[in-house]
């Protein structure tokens, strides 16, 4: 059932739902089924390590182990099916992000104690969407987050089709706002479809298993690439890679930044719609206002009075500001947009920067973060950078509308209204005025350059050296620029004031960036976040340091056994091969005898420490090297790759 209200000033309806599912209680009642099953998965895991009185339940010992929703760190697996998991749990988000989800009421003192528990109760709620997709038990997992997001289509949908309106977007808000939720859980419910089969048909012995290492292979081709000479020739670029977007073979987002992308593309689509009904709602107002006004002028049969001049500003203001609003909305979206995905790309080149180890794009205060800074910023990163970005589009909208109101007045009524004379006229003055200031400057500069730096120490020199001649000329002209000087800067001074709070507003929403002075990043809690981020990030998924524990695992695991299946599988992933420890060997030798320096550095030879290297303890040392892979080099075959050059 709907009731329309009609009001008496304005031409809208608000329509209301009378009957319905509240959302709001579900997510209460959906607690007990998300419980049970995070009790069910804690029930199959297992634990690495089993408490004595477990002894005495046989067969639940070493059960109840901890079920990881979301790895935020080193997962690379089902990288877009979690992606999606987040899109299931957008509208919550920004309903959170509103701060208008409470789960009961209490004083205005207690709101963020309240918006913590409401935030918990959230996360749990939505959590059987992760943990069934990240928990071993491929067919309990699937059937699980099958029939719980299920449930939640069903509520949903009949919550939709029972009532579609609302109060911001009229009878169709709720279809229009929640498709790509529904979008979301539509591939939810195919994704766990696809696991549960999936289970079923290695469990049958029709497919084989998935190594989980072949998820990480692109790190070993990265380190590959560096272990191989640079190509003579760069690799040619389409268009597209060259002007717009690069893709990286060798580099996977984690879970967390595609995540934090899909609900602030969600969330900006939310806020753009709710935006605009808003803003047409408002000029609706300001509409009725003008329609008042002309009938209380029309009551007082006065020609003259201040409701005739107001009236026409009225009119025009509303049809300015309607249309710059409306432009500006879209500008602003896309720079919102543009936004995000340039964080995608920061986010890349500012990790691979770290792991060729430069660090010089980062403050110097910044280039040995604390290290509980650093893993707590990953818990951080994901819901300031929603926020930053939702945040930031409504500031941005508001700054670029208030230029465009300056643009219309200043520049396109005046046209409009024939005006265009007197318009040129100030617009020459103040360019005239910008004008000599700027020549002054430059003019400043040509004088120094020209007779107050000494010659060009060689023909060659691009410039002048910074050596100062005629020194009393220059202090006379330095003198007599004092007192400009002095006046010219209070222009400086406004301009230098009022570029920095529109650059810091336009870059308030990019979290990769400080919008604070240099020496004070430290005070931008948002860039701070992101440098912890990519340290720790740095740390945990280099791919020089996975290869090398890649390898010191298997080479552990596999000693006594044949070669090192880890290295035949980094090298060319392929699996393990019988001849992989000759490669090995062969690879050390070549390496020795290129890098001769290498050898006192090895353990198996303790050589005496001097201050230089003997020629003849070197060669003593590559002799025995030799002598001891002398049968594995006449067993290594003429196809070998090429060993490494140093």
């Amino acid at each position: 059932m709907f009731t329309e209200r009609d009001s008496s000033d304005t031409s809208e309806i608000m329509v209301e739902c009378q009957n319905g599912i509240s959302v709001d209680l579900f997510l209460h009642c959906s607690l007990v089924p998300s419980v049970f099953i995070m009790f069910l998965l804690s029930l199959v895991q297992r634990r690495a390590r089993a408490q004595p009185f477990e002894d005495r339940f046989p067969y639940l010992k070493g059960r109840f182990g901890i079920v990881v929703p979301l790895d935020f760190i080193g997962s690379l697996s089902n990288r877009w099916s979690y992606g999606f998991a987040f899109g299931a749990i957008a509208p919550s988000v920004i309903q959170l992000f509103s701060e208008s989800y409470a789960p009961f009421y209490v004083p205005n003192w207690a709101k963020a104690i309240v918006y913590l528990i409401g935030a918990i109760e959230v996360g749990v709620a939505y959590l059987p969407f992760f943990a069934c997709l990240s928990t071993p038990h491929r067919v309990l997992g699937g059937i699980l987050g099958l029939l719980y997001t299920l449930m939640w289509l069903i509520v949903r949908l009949y919550d939709t089709i029972t009532c579609p309106a609302g109060k911001i977007l009229g009878p169709y808000e709720k279809p229009i706002i929640l498709w790509p939720f529904y979008l979301c859980l539509f591939f939810l419910l195919g994704r766990f479809v696809y696991i549960i089969v999936k289970a079923v048909r290695i469990h049958l012995k029709l497919q084989a298993d998935e190594n989980e290492e072949d998820l990480h292979s692109h790190q070993f081709r990265y380190v590959q690439t560096l272990l191989r000479r640079p190509p003579e020739s760069p690799e040619p670029k389409s268009w597209f890679r060259r002007k717009v977007y690069d893709w990286d073979p060798y580099f996977k987002f984690p879970n967390r930044m595609i995540g934090t992308s899909i609900i602030s593309f969600i969330g900006l689509y939310m806020m753009t719609l709710a935006d605009y009904r808003l803003s047409e709602y408002t000029f609706d107002k300001l509409d009725s206002l003008k329609d008042s006004l002309e009938q209380i002028a029309l009551s007082c049969n006065q020609t003259e009075s201040v409701f005739t001049y107001l009236i026409p500003s009225i009119n025009e203001f509303s049809i300015v500001a309607r249309r710059s609003w409306l432009a500006t909305t879209i500008f602003s979206t896309l720079t919102s947009v543009t936004y995000t995905f340039h964080v995608l790309v920061c986010y890349r080149k500012h990790l691979k920067r770290l792991w060729r180890g430069q660090k010089s794009f980062l403050p110097e205060k910044f280039h040995t973060p604390s290290p509980a800074v650093s893993v707590a910023a990953i818990t951080r990163y994901s819901g300031w950078q929603i926020a930053f970005t939702l945040w930031g589009f409504l500031i941005v909208h508001f700054v670029q509308f208030l230029f465009a109101l300056m643009f219309v007045y200043g520049v396109v009524l005046p046209i409009q209204k024939g005006h265009i004379l007197s318009w040129l006229s100030n617009v020459g003055i103040i360019l005239l005025t910008i004008f000599i200031v700027i020549a002054l400057v430059v003019l400043q500069i040509i004088l120094v350059q020209v007779f107050f730096l000494q010659d060009k120490l060689s023909p060659e020199d691009k410039e002048k050296p910074l050596a100062i001649n005629n020194r009393k000329a220059f202090h006379s002209f330095n003198y007599f620029f004092f007192f400009y000087n002095v006046i010219m800067g209070l222009s400086n001074c406004v301009l230098r004031l009022v570029s920095s709070c529109i650059v810091g507003t336009w870059l308030v929403s990019r979290i990769d960036r400080t919008i604070m002075q240099r020496g004070y990043e430290s005070m931008d809690p948002g860039y701070s976040t992101w440098i912890g981020m990519i340290f720790a990030d740095h740390y945990h998924s280099n791919p020089v340091m996975v290869s090398f524990c890649h390898l010191l695992l298997g080479r552990t695991l596999e000693k006594g056994g044949p070669a090192a299946c880890s290295y035949a599988t980094f090298s060319n992933n392929t699996g393990c091969s019988v001849g992989g420890r000759v490669r090995l060997r062969w690879l050390v030798l070549y390496t020795l005898l290129r890098n001769p320096s290498l050898i006192l550095l090895r353990k198996t030879k303790k050589l005496p420490q001097t201050d230089s290297p003997d020629p003849l303890l070197l060669a003593r040392a590559i002799t025995s090297q030799a002598q001891q892979a002398d049968a594995v080099c006449n067993k290594t075959a003429e196809t070998e790759p090429a060993p490494l050059d140093i």
